[in-house]
């Protein structure tokens, strides 16, 4: 009855309860129990964190060195999708070229994971040059190339553009045109170090550049004057994560708006700092390990490692999932209609096989499985069967291009992000699941919960449970509860 109470009471206020929250493109998402009350400090990237730049790309493939290929993979590592330079590969090459291998991250000298929106843009560059390859047309100055040191040659371009700095002096030049604001964002850090809270900005950008834009994304959406540098008690610039949370670098303190540095030892509130390590940022603070939450956008460089060196808690941001949730909710239909017509070829498979096995028993003299088939005689069992097989290749050609163009409303040449065929998850689910205690579209999705929230995961199923709290069956006594 209380519960009922709290319920009407979050209705009167007009706030909507934290479950209704988790079902939309906006939600948290939870795959290990956090509570937000016992976290001390919440760090935070910039990049595609704390700043979303315009894309409209899909993150979560991986790259081939060898064969020049880009492909999508299950959680196991099965190759489901995959193109060559710009021409996606039928389901048939598929088979033949990757029938006997799985993508293994572990070797790195051949597949490059794109975890994050910064590796597509080298991806789409690449994808296009092996065509260029193929054609015979790159430059002979490069010399004699292979797909691996076409990837290496346009590794090197890309990171000459980034030193260089021409690409961040043309955004901050005119920001506007490259960065998307997000009013909610920093309100809802803005709750969180009200809440006490210690806030903290580390990122692998330059003090200039993130001074710029963290001026432009954050300062007009503040109340009473305050400045982006009101949030954070500690600032650190040119991290160089993921080193940072592995192993100890100088730490210099940022003294002058022009950048002058001082080398320094100890962080303390409200300094700007370039460099140092995690386990410095830890000392000054007086906190460490399950205390701090630390939110990025990059599964390896931000999140894997601050969970595996320093058993950080981790949030991932990726904002594909807006979209992604959209298109799941509009494709139900389509795939509720698959998965009948999937069942009904099980059905009707299973009396094939079962038809078969009569016949194969007959033939060695031995009674069918039941009375009935035993009693079918020859002419009757193989007419059955024909018919039967009519009908499944009828199924086949429903189900076939159904499975093809599942996800397409996401993506129309990868599908969906998380999803990889109808049943299973994609091998950046994967990645998700195991290194984020909880994932989401943006950081002021935050401003839908309350700093002191308790994510609870949700339950796992497995291959043999016979009981399910969602099963459809079980609704009323999950309205009772």
């Amino acid at each position: 009855m209380e519960a009922q109470e709290a319920e009407h009471l979050l209705n009167h206020l007009g706030i909507p309860d934290p479950f209704s929250s988790r079902y939309s493109p906006r939600g948290i998402f939870c795959t290990r129990t956090l509570n937000l009350r016992s976290i001390s400090a919440i760090g935070y990237d910039m990049d595609y964190t704390l700043m979303h730049y315009n894309v409209a790309v899909i993150r979560g493939l991986v790259i081939d060195k060898e064969k020049g290929n880009l492909v999508k993979a299950d959680r196991f590592g099965y190759v489901k999708r995959a193109m060559h330079g710009t021409t996606m590969l039928s389901t048939q090459t598929l088979s033949e070229m990757y029938g006997r291998e799985l993508v293994d991250l572990r070797k790195e000298s051949r597949w490059e994971f794109l975890n994050t929106l910064f590796s597509v843009s080298e991806a789409v560059a690449y994808m296009q040059l092996v065509d260029r390859l193929d054609e015979g047309a790159i430059a002979t100055d490069l010399g004699p190339l292979d797909y691996k040191g076409l990837y290496k040659a346009v590794g090197k371009a890309l990171f000459r553009a980034h030193v260089e700095g021409q690409l961040k002096s043309e955004i901050m030049s005119k920001p506007e045109l490259f960065v998307e604001p997000d009013p909610e964002l920093p309100l809802a850090l803005l709750d969180q170090k009200e809440a006490g809270k210690k806030l903290l900005l580390i990122t692998n950008s330059d003090y200039h550049y993130t001074e710029k834009m963290m001026q432009h994304s954050f300062n007009r959406f503040l109340p009473n004057d305050m400045t982006w540098r009101d949030l954070f008690d500690i600032v650190i610039v040119s991290a160089r994560k993921p080193e940072f949370f592995q192993m100890a670098h100088p730490m210099y303190e940022v003294v002058t708006g022009e950048g002058l540095m001082r080398p320094c030892f100890k962080a303390n509130s409200g300094g700007v700092y370039s460099g140092g390590s995690a386990q410095m940022v830890e000392k000054s603070l007086g906190i460490q390990g399950d205390e701090i939450l630390y939110v990025g956008d990059h599964i390896y460089t931000d999140v894997s490692q601050s969970k595996v060196h320093l058993r950080w808690r981790t949030a991932l941001i990726c904002r594909e999932l807006e979209e992604e949730y959209s298109a799941l909710v509009h494709s139900r239909g389509h795939r509720t209609t698959l998965i009948e017509l999937i069942n009904q070829k099980e059905l009707v498979g299973d009396l094939f096989n079962q038809l078969r096995l009569a016949l194969q028993r007959r033939s060695k003299g031995r009674p069918a499985q039941t009375l009935a088939a035993t009693h079918m005689d020859d002419k009757e069992l193989n007419e059955s069967i024909q018919k039967l097989l009519i009908v499944m290749q009828r199924l086949d050609n429903k189900i076939g291009p159904m499975m093809e163009s599942d996800g397409e409303l996401f993506n129309k040449r990868w599908g969906f992000l998380s999803r990889a065929g109808l049943w299973d998850k994609s091998h950046l689910m994967r990645q998700i699941e195991k290194y984020a205690d909880i994932y989401t579209s943006r950081v002021s999705n935050f401003l839908h919960y309350t700093p002191f929230m308790y994510f609870r995961a949700q339950e796992q199923t497995l291959a043999h449970d016979s009981y399910s709290f969602h099963h459809p069956n079980h609704q009323d006594a999950d309205e009772e509860q």
